[in-house]
């Protein structure tokens, strides 16, 4: 019998925590990130590869950051394992200006992959603060590459989330995308409502 695949769920709530997480020392900041939270696996019991590489943005990216197309992008690729399995858990690329991340020269450089605090943390250090984040999920059949890097049955759908992170200064300052399996993923939104005013009785 084929023992069961790893699963990732992913809650929107990640985000308040990823951000109170950039405020805390380094040593904290290491223990957890957000892959472990979202697999509930320790550290090393996962496996990181990132590759990075710069291209300038098309007409659809310049868009969605409101900036002149052709733009300088740094444009990051993550792929995370459990030990022991033949596929990562997801396919994410992410996007930032280059010359805003330039800010801080380490985060030009994947030799610091994984960085203990996330992206909330690497942006703080250009005096960066994250507002709110955006998700866009769609499904969609996998691409030919994508149902054999993260070894997707025939006929399987893949679900895609689309993350846009705004600062306090209204300014998108990171796109993420995100190809998870729909056999072995979920993601899971939970909205806080305001209380309704007290009514004098």
């Amino acid at each position: 019998m084929t023992a069961a695949r790893r699963r990732v769920r992913r809650t929107t709530d990640r985000y308040q925590w990823e951000k109170d997480r950039a405020l805390l020392p380094e040593d904290e900041r290491r223990r957890a990130g957000a892959a472990e939270r979202d697999t509930g696996l320790a550290r090393e019991e996962l496996e990181f590869s990132t590759e990075f590489g710069s291209a300038p943005a098309g007409v659809e990216l310049a868009r969605r950051f409101g900036v002149p197309e052709g733009t300088r992008m740094l444009r990051r690729t993550y792929r995370t394992r459990a030990r022991g399995e033949n596929a990562p858990l997801s396919l994410v690329i992410s996007w930032l200006v280059y010359d805003m991340a330039a800010a801080n020269p380490a985060l030009l450089t994947p030799e610091n992959e994984p960085w203990p605090g996330g992206t909330p943390h690497q942006l703080s250090t250009i005096g960066i603060e994250i507002d709110r984040v955006v998700d866009e999920v769609t499904v969609r059949l996998p691409l030919p590459e994508e149902a054999r890097t993260l070894d997707v049955p025939g006929g399987v759908p893949v679900l895609v989330l689309r993350k846009t992170s705004i600062d306090t200064a209204g300014r998108v300052v990171e796109i993420a995308e995100c190809v998870l399996p729909g056999d072995r993923a979920e993601i899971v939104s939970t909205t806080r409502l305001q209380p309704w005013p007290k009514r004098n009785r």
